[in-house]
């Protein structure tokens, strides 16, 4: 394979332990998740049985735990492993760009999440709100969409990984493959989101004590000599370490061309991975109502400095010692392969810090890869057995049957995922080139996804044909520039900064000029209360299902109904009454089906001025509050992260070696900063929740044991 790391003479890593780390890892996170969710169900009334507790975590999370969790399903292997390698390659501008490609999206994120709880309160999916605005043809153009986007996202992280661990440990690609993704399946299926939500935590905390512990562990071992000392080694070897395009080929300036091209890749690429991926507005969903935005954009300043920090100390470390006899390919070169591969950082770990460190790498590797995964799995899933199945095979499914398809599901997408891993591998794709490919194919779907919350006006027309189009003109726009530029197409060729970047530009912008174009041709105002039409419709399958459970209604009035305490009106209450009236009807579970049917087609019937919005005019004047502040939090994150900070250092200027020690030093300070937001706070922030399991575990064992001294 072309992709291929030769492992032949060298293995940082014992194929034996590298199983075995992967084996137990995921035995013992299986375990956790399991507990947990017998946890939640025995003493928090949590139970992952309940579609609306595994699609949505019954829309209870908080912002310290939607932080947590939003983070690390943000934390992939680019913004560590692949930051070093493009550090190691481009110089120090890179790990800043990289950073500042990945908090915007999220804190643009927050801003669609709050809109989404005003538009469509109580959507499970993004492409639930879809289907209710343009119909069938428009709901599966979007599920296409979503689901390229979602299964290449995941596939490309698991192929990185598999890649990587053959480089490490020369275990098989294949099997490699196979087993990351095995334990995610495990507990995805059984714990639903709320699961996600709580590995996501126990990823986020070892992974950010793994990457602190990394950047200190080598900045300060005496190869390196400090602050100081790396960069002397780095100045030391410019005249062997010259980098085309960068002012005077120096590593430690920030004005490099090939370090912004990238930078602007990534931010298309990576804005794609959030807006057209149902996993972020799944955990939007699941929040509470003050929750989204801060949880965030929490986030959003977290994962700011985990490439900053860690990018910038590996990437100029290897470059410090690459050519010494510490080094593990020593007094062979580090060739291309290996760096588009990512075995920059595995090999200054084991330079500089040895067998530890490589396990270190490889646990911070299982962390960064099940996250992605696991988050993936659960949209997927939710698109599979919500999106598809209950609205195009079987309307009449019941809660228990859909959690079932949903479990499903998760197996399948863990397989087809596996798949398209393995494929890739052969093929001979690394992360490099997947990096340049991923904006073509997830881009066109963006504006039009945000123009359906935001504009009234984008036709039905517009949001099917404009994606389509988009994805075309980027698709031609990188094979016509490639040939052009390098006179034939390979992986190779497609592996240039320009064609890539002038593709994601057009697979980005296009689909707006599609859509207004479009629009304008036939034009259209949607009503934004056919969105309503969803909880009503959802509320009236739940009432008909409680009345036809023997007396279940009468003991209990309105107990199926879903509510967020003291901020949220009972949707029944405000039920038209040719609902109502359908509904008492109901006398035996025989009549469910038809009394289904009489419902949903009343719900689509009914005037929308007789729906009212479920949360109170309290709630909503806090929501647009919210929305304001996360528009203001967007413009300031991009207006400081694009060009306040990084233009002005844009010049002929090679840092000193005291602007560099204090430059490293705030990235440092950054990482322990993110240790608190996404770590620390969640403990305090759920401390209740905390207590109460950790309360009832305590008297459950008391009595266990009492009972048992008895006996």
């Amino acid at each position: 394979m072309s992709n291929a790391v030769d492992t032949t003479k060298l293995a940082l890593i014992p194929q034996g332990a590298a199983y075995g780390l992967l084996i137990g890892l995921s035995v013992l996170f299986c375990g956790v998740i399991l507990i947990a969710v017998k946890i939640q169900k025995a003493y928090l009334a949590e139970d992952s049985g309940k579609s609306e507790m595994f699609m949505v975590a019954n829309r209870s999370v908080g912002k310290g735990l939607c932080a947590s969790a939003v983070f690390s399903s943000w934390m992939w292997i680019n913004e560590t492993v692949l930051c070093a390698a493009m550090t190691y390659r481009y110089g120090l501008a890179v790990p800043l760009w990289w950073g500042s490609g990945l908090c915007f999206q999220i804190a643009l994120m927050a801003a669609l999440g709050v809109m989404a709880k005003i538009r469509v309160p109580y959507a499970h999916t993004s492409l639930e709100v879809v289907r209710m605005r343009y119909g069938k043809i428009g709901h599966l153009v979007f599920i296409v969409l979503n689901l390229v986007n979602n299964v290449f996202g995941c596939a490309s992280m698991i192929m990185t990984g598999s890649q990587l661990i053959h480089g490490v440990s020369g275990m098989h690609y294949v099997a490699a493959t196979i087993l990351v993704p095995i334990g995610v399946v495990l507990y995805t299926a059984v714990g639903g989101l709320k699961a996600t939500f709580l590995t996501d935590f126990l990823h986020t905390a070892i992974a950010l004590i793994l990457i602190i512990y990394f950047t200190i562990a080598i900045l300060t071992n005496s190869a390196i000599g400090g602050l100081g000392g790396l960069w002397e080694k780095v100045m030391a070897a410019a005249g062997d370490n010259l980098i085309p395009g960068n002012y005077q080929g120096s590593l430690l300036t920030f004005k490099s061309k090939e370090a912004i091209i990238w930078g602007l890749i990534l931010k298309f690429g990576n804005l794609a991975l959030v807006v057209m991926d149902t996993a972020f507005w799944q955990k939007s969903f699941a929040t509470e109502v003050k929750a989204t935005v801060p949880g965030y954009n929490i986030a959003a300043l977290a994962v700011f400095g985990i490439p900053w920090g860690l990018g910038t100390v590996i990437g100029l470390a290897t470059r410090a010692i690459h050519d010494t006899p510490i080094f593990p390919t020593y007094p062979g070169v580090l060739t291309a392969t290996e760096v588009s591969s990512g075995m920059v950082m595995p090999y200054t770990i084991k330079a500089l810090i040895g067998d530890k460190g490589i396990v270190g790498f490889f646990i911070l590797l299982f962390m960064a890869l099940t996250s992605t995964v696991s988050s993936s799995m659960i949209a997927v899933s939710s698109i599979l057995s919500y999106d598809i199945y209950k609205t195009y095979f079987n309307p009449k499914v019941t809660d228990k049957q859909l959690v079932r398809v949903s479990h499903l599901t998760v197996v399948i997408h863990g397989v087809f995922i596996t798949g398209i891993s393995i494929a890739l591998n052969y093929g001979g794709a690394n992360m490099t080139w997947i990096g340049y490919l991923r904006p073509i194919i997830s881009c066109p779907g963006i504006i039009p996804m945000i123009l359906t919350l935001f504009w009234s006006r984008q036709t039905r027309l517009a949001a099917i044909v404009a994606p389509v189009l988009g994805f075309f003109t980027g698709l031609t726009v990188w094979l016509t520039t490639t040939h052009s530029m390098y006179g034939h197409i390979n992986i190779t060729t497609t592996t240039n900064n320009y064609p890539a970047l002038y593709a994601a530009i057009a697979s980005f912008f296009s689909p707006a000029i599609y859509s207004v174009v479009l629009s304008l041709y036939k034009p259209y105002k949607f009503d934004w209360r056919i969105f309503l039409r969803i909880e009503l419709s959802d509320q009236a399958e739940i009432a008909s299902s409680d009345a036809s459970t023997l007396d279940a209604s009468e003991k209990d009035e309105g107990s199926g109904l879903k509510s967020i305490t003291g901020s949220v009106k009972h949707v029944s209450n405000s039920l038209p009454e040719s609902i109502s009236s359908d509904l008492e009807r109901v006398e035996r579970p025989s009549e469910k089906e038809h009394t289904t049917a009489v419902v949903r087609k009343s719900v689509d019937e009914i005037s929308l001025n007789d729906i009212q919005h479920p949360f109170d005019e309290a709630t909503l004047k806090e929501l647009y509050r919210w929305l304001k502040i996360a528009w203001y939090m967007f413009a300031a994150i991009v207006l400081i992260t694009f060009v306040a900070w990084p233009l002005p250092l844009y010049r002929d200027y090679i840092f000193t070696k005291s602007f560099f020690a204090g430059w490293v030093v705030v990235a440092i300070f950054w990482q322990f900063a993110a240790f608190g937001a996404v770590v620390i706070f969640p403990l305090y922030d759920g401390w209740r929740d905390i207590e109460t399991g950790a309360r009832g575990i305590w008297k459950t064992s008391k009595k266990y044991l009492g009972g048992g001294k008895q006996n």
